[in-house]
């Protein structure tokens, strides 16, 4: 994404005077300040950059109370599930989780987002800036909103940005994020999940293939076959990049980095770590996360003592769908081919306790079918 220059981050465009829904606000009345004060500097006494983040309640809220109102849990705004995680896998002790503590919001909470970082400008993380001029977006743009913050997986695997591999079939049809992800979704229902998966009004691939299992329907028989046993990305999805090793510290300078050990295209399919009456299926794909005993080390040794509590390859619905895929141009592209199942000779030895609720045993991969 192409950086703005300084004056386009802060140029208000006389346009937004004319916006019927926010033209007639004053700045003070969301940013603060004193607009009768003559002296400049006085006057910006108090102003807040962004007043939707972390309470909105006094500026959005004041016409969008509905959706103030749930904004913290929004897991957006709230990234809470890498807290739980973290506290999953956390040493308790009081001084050695408070280093833990302090790192993770140092490192693992920049990308939040709020109601100005979506609508108004780019997310702080990106690098912040107006979309157009502080003119509000209804729905946040795609290139400087969505994938701003979701590049590196998912605009590479929906754009076709990794080298071989296609564009997702909807990205074809030129689906933007809101075509799946509405507004409800995004803003949270107030209820504070442990993962995105569990988000109640999260997208369904069924929400559009409404007939796939359909007598008439093409395919009918594999879909019913395979229903509530195999997700859809098992069969309709291409290889995705798979990240691992995450180490975080600071420079000389006190500035924050991260490197990791190393990133790979990978396919792997595995025992659903989330199987529930909302996912039931038992084979799922799979994505290698970066976590390590060690990623927190630079602030405090021994801080994941519980490491082995949660598996370091989980849940993945990657963004690259297609029809029609290599392991489902037969029956044995899949069946009796152990390479595309996350095995025990996949995972590194000091990482097997922590993934053996994921890795498919060779009893369970699929035979090879009769011809």
């Amino acid at each position: 994404m192409e950086p703005l220059a300084p004056h386009e981050k802060v140029y208000v465009d006389s346009s937004f005077a004319e916006d019927e829904n926010h033209g007639q606000l004053g700045c003070e009345e969301c940013h603060g300040g004193n607009p009768d004060d003559s002296n400049w500097k006085t006057a910006h006494n108090g102003v807040v950059r962004d007043p939707s983040y972390p309470d909105p309640s006094e500026s959005c809220g004041a016409c969008h109370d509905d959706i103030a109102e749930h904004y913290k849990k929004s897991l957006h705004v709230s990234l809470s599930p890498f807290k739980k995680m973290i506290d999953t896998r956390a040493n308790p002790a009081g001084a050695i989780y408070e280093k833990l503590n302090t790192a993770r919001k140092f490192h693992c909470n920049a990308c939040h987002s709020s109601c100005g970082q979506c609508h108004i400008s780019r997310p702080n993380a990106a690098g912040g800036g107006f979309l157009d001029g502080h003119l509000f977006q209804k729905r946040p743009p795609v290139h400087t909103v969505c994938t701003a913050c979701h590049g590196s997986r998912i605009e590479k695997e929906y754009f076709g940005k990794n080298k071989g591999i296609p564009p997702d079939i909807h990205r074809q049809k030129y689906f933007k994020c809101s075509k799946c992800h509405k507004a409800e979704e995004m803003h949270g229902n107030g209820k504070d999940y442990a993962n995105r998966y569990e988000v109640e009004n999260g997208p369904k691939c069924v929400d559009c293939h409404k007939t796939i299992y359909e007598p008439k329907a093409k395919n009918a028989k594999e879909h019913w076959i395979h229903k509530d046993q195999v997700s859809c990305q098992v069969c309709h999805s291409l290889p995705y990049k798979n990240c691992s090793g995450c180490h975080v510290g600071k420079d000389k300078n006190g500035l924050k980095f991260y490197k990791t050990e190393g990133s790979f295209m990978h396919f792997k399919i595995g025992l659903n770590p989330l199987r529930s009456k909302k996912r039931p299926e038992r084979f799922v794909t799979l994505r290698r996360v970066p976590v390590a005993q060690g990623t927190f080390d630079f602030y405090v040794k021994n801080g994941l003592t519980h490491f082995d509590k949660l598996p370091t390859w989980k849940l993945a619905t990657p963004h690259n769908i297609r029809r029609q895929t290599p392991q489902n141009k037969d029956c044995n592209a899949c069946h009796g081919n152990p390479e595309l199942f996350l095995l025990e000779k996949d995972i590194k030895a000091h990482y097997a306790n922590a993934n053996k609720t994921v890795i498919v045993p060779p009893e369970l991969i699929p035979k090879k079918r009769a011809p």
